[in-house]
């Protein structure tokens, strides 16, 4: 089990903190099981895709919250980045009203 740190740059300019820890999988590559994201632990229910870049290995994964990330190893450093954060449809968009419970009580 491997942990490490990297600073992540936010579209504000903020810094947040992710920390992954790791496990073994197959073919003895790194991959990650669990990160803190702004102080929140997420655990990785779906490890969804990974990719090879010239100095970086990428992971695609589903948080246990059902939302996306797409995480980054610097191989050579050890260290993580986020770089894509995507909200499931279920939290972006308000939940639609019943016609039953419309304030006028018109269906």
């Amino acid at each position: 089990m491997v942990s490490s740190r990297a600073d992540v740059e936010e579209e504000a300019g903020a810094t947040m903190q992710v920390q992954v820890e790791t496990h073994t999988g197959q073919g003895g590559v790194e991959m990650p099981r669990r990160f803190r994201l702004d102080g929140r632990e997420i655990e990785v229910s779906d490890n969804l895709d990974q990719w090879p870049g010239p100095d970086y290995r990428y992971f695609k994964v589903r948080g246990d919250d059902g939302n996306l990330y797409l995480l980054r190893l610097d191989e050579f450093s050890a260290e993580w980045e986020l770089i894509m954060f995507q909200r499931t449809q279920s939290e972006a968009a308000p939940a639609d009203l019943d016609s039953s419970t419309q304030p006028n009580g018109h269906a």
